[in-house]
C-alpha cells in the first residue's frame, strides 16, 4: 500500500496541470510541446478507432505525441502500476478502485459509457434471443452447453462476464466454455466461425458488424432497453507521480483535461461508425459526481 502522504503530495502537485487541462478555454494556444505521452488503453477505445479521433485533436491542440496501448484493463492497469504508462484509460470500476487505493493512480474522471451486449449464433441453439434478463441468458448458455468465447484475459469485459456468471450462479466450466485470452476483436471473430456466443461491448461489435455473417446480438444492454448489469461506464486516471517520478504528470492532467472538456465531449459524442453513435460522454454535466474521484465506499477514515 502506497502511503496516503505521498498521494496527496502528488495532488497537490499537480492542481496547477489539473486547473490548466479542465478549465482552459478550448480556444486558447497550446502551450506543450515535442513531449510524448504513453496511454495505456482497452482494446474497445483502440477498435472502435475512437482513441485515433481523440489523440489526433490532442496532438493538434498540444504539439504533442500520444503513444497509445492498447491492452486488457488489467494489463492496461498493471502497466501504469509499474510506471510505464502516464495515464490509463480502462472500463472496469473494481480494478480501477484497487488502483487508486493501492495508490498508483490519482484524479480518475468519468469519461463515457456504453454497454455490453451478448452476441450468439443466427439460429440461437440456446433460444436466449431478446431475453430480458442477461443472468437467464448466461444460466441458459451453461445448462445447453452452448459454446461461449470468453476473453479470459481480465479485461474489463472479463470482469464483467465473471459478475454476470456469479450472478446468474452458474459455472463457466467444460469444453463448452474456451478462454481465448484475446482482445475483442478476436473474440467475436472466434465466436463468428465456431458460431458461439460471447459478450462484446457495443462498440467494438458494431465496428466489426460488417465482418459477421454467423452471430448477431442476441441479449440486449440498457442503451437499447436491456439489463442495467451490461452498463459499461469508462473511466481515466492519472498515473501517481508520487510513486513514480519519471511519469508525464503534467501531460497526463492535460490529457485528462482535454478528454473531460466540451471538446473532448464533442469528439466521443459525434463519432459514429455507420451512423450509429458507439460511446455517450459523462464527463460534463450540470450535476458532478464528485464521488468519481475516489474509490467507490470511500472513506477518510481509510
Amino acid at each position: 500500500m502506497i502511503h496516503r502522504r505521498r498521494v496527496l503530495t502528488a495532488v497537490a502537485g499537480g492542481v496547477t496541470a489539473a486547473l490548466a487541462g479542465c478549465l482552459g478555454d478550448d480556444d486558447a494556444p497550446a502551450e506543450i510541446h515535442d513531449e510524448t505521452l504513453t496511454v495505456t488503453t482497452t482494446t474497445s477505445t483502440y477498435d472502435t478507432g475512437l482513441l485515433d479521433e481523440v489523440n489526433a485533436a490532442f496532438e493538434d491542440r498540444y504539439g504533442v505525441t500520444v503513444r497509445a496501448v492498447a491492452q486488457g484493463t488489467g494489463a492496461a492497469l498493471e502497466t501504469g502500476r509499474r510506471g510505464d504508462s502516464d495515464v490509463v484509460m480502462v472500463h472496469a470500476r473494481s480494478l480501477e478502485d484497487e488502483f487508486l487505493r493501492e495508490g498508483y493512480g490519482i484524479n480518475r474522471r468519468d469519461l463515457m459509457f456504453n454497454d455490453f451486449v451478448v452476441v450468439g449464433p443466427d439460429d440461437d441453439p440456446t433460444g436466449v434471443d431478446r431475453m430480458e434478463s442477461v443472468t437467464d441468458a448466461f444460466r441458459a448458455i451453461a445448462e445447453s452447453e452452448s459454446v461461449f468465447v470468453s476473453r479470459g484475459d481480465d479485461s474489463g469485459t472479463h470482469v464483467k462476464e465473471l459478475a454476470i456468471w456469479d450472478a446468474a450462479d452458474a459455472d463457466p466450466e467444460g469444453e463448452w466454455y474456451r478462454e481465448a485470452g484475446s482482445g475483442m476483436g478476436e473474440v467475436l471473430n472466434q465466436a463468428n466461425r465456431t458460431p458461439g456466443y460471447t459478450l462484446a461491448d457495443r462498440g467494438t461489435y458494431v465496428s466489426q458488424r460488417s465482418e459477421l455473417d454467423e452471430v448477431s446480438i442476441r441479449v440486449e444492454g440498457p442503451i437499447e432497453g436491456g439489463s442495467a448489469l451490461l452498463a459499461n461506464p469508462y473511466g481515466v486516471v492519472a498515473v501517481n507521480p508520487g510513486v513514480h517520478e519519471t511519469v508525464n504528470y503534467d501531460l497526463a492532467m492535460s490529457y485528462i483535461g482535454f478528454l473531460t472538456s466540451r471538446e473532448g465531449r464533442e469528439i466521443i459524442e459525434e463519432y459514429a461508425i455507420d451512423g450509429e453513435q458507439l460511446f455517450f460522454p459523462e464527463a460534463v454535466s450540470e450535476e458532478p459526481n464528485f464521488r468519481q474521484y475516489v474509490p467507490e465506499n470511500w472513506t477518510t477514515e481509510e
